[in-house]
């Protein structure tokens, strides 16, 4: 029997890494992507991209208004997108508020209709932002209430939320992709990448994503405007 998995895809460098390595396990695999309003939309186009190069059953993307109840730079246009060099808190302004916490909840919903009872999120704690929802106990807590909350999971038909890049460098997961195939210039990772995918370079997730490939050695086909 096919085991099947909902695969989170951003469109960004740690998503594509998370689906190469679902497929490399023998996943058939379901991909989600949400329009939520947020400024670098062009990796919306991205994800629709590796989702058809790493063989993806379906791909959905789902319209969520987050920027409706705004409070974050990548959802909020009054709110500006600091340098990597300007952060003087924990967690930043590009942090969405609950947005991991919505975005697993849809897949969830999906997973439980495919009776796909794996979920891939390509959070990471070691190379990240500082965002409270890309912490392994929020993962774990989720997968709690995934099961406590679904007529699947009260059933006796257990979901997990699989995490596989929680503990590693960028490099590590640059390394990684590479060996699974990913073709990284189909990626997107910029909070403010313009229309055709070409990133700013001074945002955190640029300065993670270029220290990444710079550890790990690896030519980095990023485009930048």
């Amino acid at each position: 029997m096919v085991k099947r998995a909902v695969i989170l895809l951003s469109g960004g460098l740690d998503s594509a890494t998370v689906l190469a390595a679902a497929r490399a396990e023998g996943y058939a695999c379901y991909t989600m992507s949400f329009d939520y309003g947020q400024r670098h939309r062009s990796e919306l186009d991205a994800s629709q991209r590796i989702s058809a190069a790493l063989g993806a059953v379906e791909h959905k993307v789902i319209g969520i208004q987050l920027d409706g109840i705004g409070g974050s730079a990548l959802t909020d246009s009054r709110l500006s997108v600091p340098d990597a060099q300007a952060h003087t808190q924990t967690i930043p302004v590009t942090y969405v508020p609950a947005r991991n916490t919505v975005f697993l909840s849809l897949a969830l919903g999906w997973a439980e209709v495919l009776k796909a009872y794996d979920i891939f999120i390509g959070v990471n704690d070691v190379d990240y932002s500082g965002y409270p929802d890309c912490r392994m106990e929020f993962i774990q807590a989720f997968e709690q209430v995934a099961n406590l909350a679904t007529r699947e999971g009260v059933e006796g038909r257990k979901f997990r939320i699989q995490a596989p890049l929680q503990s590693l460098s960028k490099a590590a997961i640059i390394r990684l992709g590479t060996q699974l195939g990913v073709d990284y210039a189909l990626t997107v990772s910029c909070y403010q990448a313009d229309q055709q995918g070409r990133a700013c370079g001074v945002c955190d997730s640029c300065q993670l994503r270029k220290q990444g490939f710079l550890n790990a050695n690896i030519n980095d086909p990023t485009r930048y405007f």
